[in-house]
């Protein structure tokens, strides 16, 4: 870890990790799309966990945090308010992602309009999935540069309240896979501390969720397969 990373405040560290996740989720749900080997059911599960995460994201940004870095620092406004522009460009992206039927079964059998159907939706998919992975990565390079040193003016009690109340709201899909992109973002202190507000629930079944985030991303990655 770089002397600048020890530095860092809560809210930077977590905020980063965070952004990292979106990346990763993004960019394998588009490589996945492109292997016919990754079942379909695997590839709607990351699709879905990827959609209400970044929802979730950008809507407890713009409704939370945004007012609290612009009551301590009113100059912010105007970058900030840019930035909920793109949020709301993201969510087309994410609706026209979400919308991509994922539900019919693929015909083991070789009909030749089931492979058709299934190789379909498989590109619907990853064209789709691009589209949300290029707009996420844009706009993360757009948003860091800006957010970043504006959550100096957010305090730590501030910020652990934010971050509490993200936790409260965050839905409930596929949160395992949450603990598998965060181990690959982070060091194991930097998820550590991101995780020592968790439910106490959630925590004392970290090591399934960890061995569940594992198999699955071995499984959309095609290792082994």
């Amino acid at each position: 870890m770089t002397m600048q990373a020890e530095s860092d405040s809560q809210a930077i560290v977590e905020t980063r990790l965070a952004h990292e996740t979106h990346r990763l989720a993004t960019g394998l749900l588009v490589d996945a799309a492109g292997r016919s080997t990754v079942p379909r059911q695997a590839l709607a599960q990351l699709r879905d966990f990827a959609v209400a995460n970044l929802r979730h994201h950008h809507e407890t940004e713009d409704a939370w945090l945004w007012p609290l870095i612009v009551a301590a620092a009113p100059d912010t406004k105007r970058s900030l308010d840019e930035l909920s522009e793109e949020h709301d460009q993201l969510d087309s992206a994410l609706d026209r992602l979400a919308s991509v039927d994922l539900t019919r079964t693929e015909d083991p059998g070789g009909d030749s309009g089931g492979e058709s159907t299934s190789s379909d939706s498989r590109h619907a998919l990853r064209e789709a999935a691009v589209a949300v992975r290029d707009s996420v990565r844009d706009h993360l390079a757009h948003e860091e540069p800006i957010l970043l040193p504006a959550l100096r003016h957010v305090t730590s009690a501030q910020w652990e309240e934010f971050a509490q109340r993200v936790i409260a709201e965050t839905p409930p899909v596929a949160g395992h896979l949450m603990i598998g992109f965060l181990d690959e973002a982070g060091t194991p202190a930097e998820v550590e501390s991101m995780l020592a507000n968790m439910p106490a629930p959630v925590k004392s079944v970290l090591p399934a969720l960890r061995s569940q985030a594992a198999a699955d991303l071995r499984v959309l990655r095609g290792d082994g397969s």
